[in-house]
């Protein structure tokens, strides 16, 4: 167990002697867990082979899934890309910093545990002010995944992360919950036409009013069990709680009658969770369960999945229900990480 040094940061008033702190354990080949815009972070030199290494080992993750790379300034990634084409640089004029992760060609000094054996790199500019000011001052390129055991929920919350994580890493930094809550967009520029890889907050529309011709990869929303991962995320066990979680798909009859079905259908010792939409939770208030309020919108329940994920495991949730969310735009991604969380456990109402 490490003795993890962990420091709370208000992301409107950062201090620089604080980051000075964090900075230094990353020029000394540690790890530290910082937030960002999408979820929490834990970073080392993505330029070091020994610092990689300790991502993998503190997230006891496979090393041939891709890190990626973070940077403090747009003209880093010339450092580590061995070309950046127009159409790459539209979109890190339009998007830098914020949630979009761009796959480049890398160059050769970027070691393979950093691109899990791929020869192109992951790269992106974080938009939050803590994140920003900790990759500058240690001037260092951060391979950063998301701050948690591998295959389990990412996390958005500081309790999340101390619990999981303290001890794990060398240093934690903490503010709050996660502006966006569900990890960057990633979009592959290596290829004939761009291609999103994971869904994210930058929407297909959105990077359609740059690129024009841009397509979503046919296996965000299907079980691939023998993937080769070329970005963060894509294999198919990935954001896992504890519970055994359903989604219900409108057929038929209404998604809360077939719900309210399957829990009077349960053996009775079951500890059982409802996940809804603000609109939906008062539906399930006289059931014999737990009822998670995702949200008003697509928007919030973005943004507060992870955090629901966690809860059922912090409430010890053998069964949880949630609805099915259709639709384009934000819903890919929230269905895409549902999916990932269910074991594609789909049910028909």
């Amino acid at each position: 167990m490490k003795n993890t040094i962990i420091k709370q940061m208000d992301e409107n008033a950062v201090k620089i002697d604080d980051i000075k702190i964090f900075a230094n354990i990353l020029k000394e080949k540690g790890t530290v867990i910082f937030p960002t815009e999408t979820v929490y972070g834990i970073g080392a030199n993505a330029l070091d082979v020994e610092s990689a290494k300790k991502i993998y080992e503190a997230k006891g993750r496979p090393s041939d899934n891709p890190l990626i790379c973070h940077i403090g300034k747009k003209n880093q990634v010339y450092d580590i890309a061995r070309e950046v084409d127009e159409k790459s640089k539209a979109l890190i004029e339009e998007f830098w910093p914020g949630p979009l992760t761009i796959i480049l060609k890398k160059k050769e000094h970027v070691p393979s545990i950093t691109t899990g054996g791929l020869d192109t790199v992951a790269i992106r500019m974080p938009k939050n002010n803590i994140a920003n000011a900790l990759l500058r001052e240690s001037n260092i390129v951060v391979a950063a995944p998301s701050a948690n055991i591998s295959g389990r929920p990412s996390p958005t919350t500081p309790e999340h992360v101390i619990s999981e994580m303290d001890g794990r890493v060398d240093g934690i930094i903490v503010s709050k919950i996660c502006d966006v809550g569900l990890e960057s967009t990633v979009i592959d520029m290596t290829l004939d036409i761009p291609t999103i890889l994971r869904p994210g907050k930058i929407t297909l529309t959105d990077l359609k009013k740059i690129l024009k011709n841009v397509i979503i990869d046919p296996a965000i929303l299907k079980k691939e069990e023998n993937l080769i991962a070329k970005a963060p995320g894509m294999k198919y066990t990935h954001y896992s709680p504890n519970a055994k979680i359903t989604i219900i798909r409108k057929k038929d009859k209404n998604i809360d009658e077939k719900i309210k079905e399957l829990i009077l259908n349960q053996e009775q010792n079951l500890n059982i969770a409802i996940m809804c939409m603000e609109d939906d939770y008062k539906k399930y208030q006289n059931l014999n369960s737990l009822v998670f309020n995702l949200g008003k919108n697509l928007d919030e329940v973005a943004k507060n999945l992870f955090y629901t994920l966690k809860k059922l495991d912090d409430n010890k949730v053998d069964l949880a229900y949630c609805p099915y969310f259709e639709g384009e735009e934000i819903s890919i991604a929230i269905m895409n990480r549902l999916l990932k969380a269910s074991g594609y456990r789909v049910l028909e109402s």
